[in-house]
């Protein structure tokens, strides 16, 4: 196995409404993704705007959390997911509808 069959990442694909972009944005920068990143589950993470998404009233966003095992990002699901999911409810509600997939990283090219 490579090293990089041991990376996995964590991402949320997160649709927003217009109204609360900026404030989410904000809200990801200065609290949640440092909140997430001091589980020291991850080593980094990422924002990406999507920009080929078909008009659904909302603007879409990917942040990627990299891990360096399944077993961490299985501790963070287990531990502290819960109470992350909960905060980010309670914060904006139904103004922000997300869905998360894992993936793992097979090969790097340069």
């Amino acid at each position: 196995m490579t090293e990089f069959n041991k990376m996995v990442i964590y991402n949320v694909t997160t649709h927003v409404e217009p109204s609360i972009e900026q404030e989410w944005l904000l809200w990801m920068r200065q609290i949640h993704i440092p909140k997430m990143l001091a589980t020291q589950k991850f080593t980094n993470s990422k924002i990406y705007k999507v920009i080929n998404e078909q008009d659904q009233g909302g603007i879409s966003y990917a942040v990627q959390y990299y891990s360096d095992s399944q077993e961490l990002l299985k501790q963070y699901f287990e531990k502290e997911a819960p109470l992350f999911n909960k905060e980010e409810k309670e914060k904006f509600g139904n103004r922000v509808l997300f869905f998360q997939t894992e993936l793992q990283l097979i090969e790097e090219q340069s």
